[in-house]
C-alpha cells in the first residue's frame, strides 16, 4: 500500500492498484507492464464515457474509486458526448487510441477491462450500465 499521509489518498490508489493488477493478472502480464494496463483502463473507460450521455456518464463515474474516476473524466468535453457508435466503431476507436499490441483482440482487452472494472462497480449500476447502451453494444458489457 502506497503511504501518502492522506488516508483518502492511500485508499484510492491502492484500490486503483489493484483495479490495475486485476488487469494484468487476466493477461499474465508482470508488473512492470503497468503502463500498458494503465493504457488498457484508460482507453476502454473514455470510449464508454463518451458513448453514454452526460447523466448516465456521471452516474457511472460517481461508482469509480476517486483515481480512477480523476482518468474517466480526463479529457471529456460533455457537450459533445453521446457518440453513437455501433460495437464494431467502439472496438476501432479503443484499437486506434490504445498504443500497445493487442493479444488477443480488442474485443478481448475490452472484455478484461470491464471485467476488472465490474468487481467495483455496484451490481445496480452496472445493470443500469448495461440497460443503457444500444443492443450491439450492450453485449460488450459483462453480465
Amino acid at each position: 500500500m502506497v503511504a501518502t499521509g492522506f488516508p483518502a489518498f492511500d485508499t484510492t490508489v491502492d484500490k486503483t492498484n489493484r483495479l490495475l493488477k486485476e488487469i494484468e493478472d487476466a493477461y499474465g502480464w508482470p508488473k512492470e507492464r503497468r503502463k500498458q494496463s494503465y493504457a488498457a483502463l484508460r482507453t476502454v473507460l473514455h470510449q464508454l464515457r463518451d458513448r453514454l450521455t452526460v447523466d448516465e456518464a456521471v452516474q457511472f463515474g460517481a461508482q469509480l474509486p476517486m483515481l480512477v474516476r480523476g482518468i474517466y473524466y480526463e479529457g471529456w468535453r460533455p457537450a459533445e458526448t453521446p457518440v453513437k457508435m455501433h460495437s464494431e466503431e467502439f472496438f476501432q476507436r479503443i484499437r486506434h487510441d490504445f498504443p500497445y499490441a493487442i493479444q488477443g483482440d480488442t474485443e478481448q482487452l475490452v472484455h478484461t477491462v470491464l471485467e476488472a472494472l465490474q468487481r467495483h462497480i455496484s451490481a445496480g449500476e452496472w445493470d443500469d450500465l448495461r440497460g443503457r447502451m444500444p443492443a450491439d453494444l450492450a453485449t460488450v458489457i459483462p453480465a
